[in-house]
């Protein structure tokens, strides 16, 4: 290899104009050739301060001539070669339309060499003040503009990892916060209303029972067949999910690796379901009602959920809302947090913690008092004075 600082490395010279001139080896072309970078200042110890930064930058990378690609360029060779192997196909045709909408018209013609920290910044601000593309004013959301930053940073990690840049621009930059909003939750009443409502739905009553009773995401209980369904032992796989493609409905993998389970189902959606398989003439388990060889839509099912709430009174919630109705009565309920996230086809049981705060926070405040009677019975009346005290002086 090419040494790594050959002759005239450094070179400190004053130009004409009265400018300082240096530069450093920062990489190296195919045919060995030294890939230098620049700097200026008005006088030799400031130069020598910027060309010893320059340094520490890229000490111990070697880069190629490939840097000088443009942003467009480098997004485009890794969404063709990266992304497919990274996520699912519905996924990354919606990073590249991100990309494609967001990126490139704002910051698609820098070089990935030019590309600095202030440039992202100033994109990310432009995106949260003016980003809509459907010509109404205003900016993305703030939910909108972390996708986008989160997928650009994640771009120049692999630029980085390809020796194209030294270190990732987009490292530093402020992002707008998340206002994540308040999930809708079917409180007891409302769910025992709901159940009551889809009791005479001769077509819809098997489909929303099981979906409160598992916490199944819509593709996933759309897409179950009669093969998923272990008559005996009572259990469910959860093996694919139904999603719209080009659009046509297909069967894909489920979100996540975790996704695909097996659920232990309560006793009552067990026997539903097995009295659901004798009738049964298709091979799904929740048929299209009109074509009985095709699975129920998840538009379909969405559609008939809101007509369902609509007649009974019921919030007008999402679909992912029962879902999350069914995790956060099983919290409540006592199931714990690593079970649940086995139930509900998440990563890990931090998540599913952090998904439903809410629900824990509640629970500290119960196990607080069942700690406070346990601990009342065994020191008895000696811990009453203290609680009176305490409470006096609160």
């Amino acid at each position: 290899m090419t040494k790594r600082r050959p002759s005239g490395d450094g070179m400190v010279r004053k130009l004409k104009r009265g400018l300082w001139e240096g530069r450093v080896v920062i990489g190296h072309k195919k045919d060995g050739a030294s890939i230098f970078k620049y700097a200026y200042a008005h006088t030799q110890k400031e130069l020598g301060e910027k060309l010893r930064a320059l340094d520490g930058a890229y000490h111990d990378r070697d880069l190629t001539e490939e840097m000088m690609l443009t942003l467009q360029t480098w997004l485009e060779r890794w969404c063709r070669e990266s992304l497919p192997l990274t996520m699912r196909a519905s996924t990354a045709e919606r990073c590249r339309a991100m990309i494609q909408n967001h990126i490139v018209p704002r910051l698609g013609q820098k070089r990935l060499a030019d590309l600095t920290t202030d440039d992202i910044q100033k994109f990310c601000n432009e995106l949260r003040k003016g980003g809509r593309l459907d010509g109404k004013e205003g900016g993305l959301s703030a939910t909108m503009v972390l996708r986008v930053c989160n997928l650009l940073h994640r771009s120049l990690d692999a630029a980085v990892c390809a020796r194209l840049i030294p270190t990732n621009p987009a490292d530093g930059v402020q992002l707008p916060k998340r206002r994540r909003a308040q999930k809708q939750i079917l409180n007891d009443g409302q769910l025992n209303t709901l159940l009551k409502a889809i009791e005479g739905d001769e077509d819809w009553h098997d489909f929303f029972y099981t979906e409160l009773t598992t916490g199944l995401r819509r593709g996933e209980i759309c897409a179950l067949r009669w093969d998923d369904f272990d008559e005996a032992e009572g259990r469910l796989h959860v093996r694919r999910t139904l999603k719209k493609e080009d659009g046509a409905l297909v069967c894909g993998d489920t979100k996540t690796y975790a996704g695909r389970r097996v659920i232990l189902l309560p006793p009552s959606t067990a026997e539903l379901l097995r009295e659901r398989k004798r009738a049964s003439f298709t091979e799904w388990i929740f048929p299209n009602p009109l074509r009985p060889e095709q699975p129920t839509n998840p538009t379909t099912a969405y559609e008939n959920m809101k007509r369902i709430l609509k007649r009974a009174g019921l919030p007008a919630i999402r679909f992912h809302d029962l879902r999350h109705t069914f995790a956060t009565h099983a919290l409540a309920s006592g199931v714990d947090a690593k079970t649940l996230a086995g139930i509900l086809g998440h990563t890990n049981a931090s998540f599913t913690l952090d998904t439903y705060t809410h629900v824990t926070d509640d629970m500290k405040e119960t196990a607080s008092g069942i700690v406070g009677d346990f601990m009342e019975e065994i020191f008895g009346k000696e811990l009453a004075p203290w609680q009176d005290a305490r409470q006096g002086t609160a």
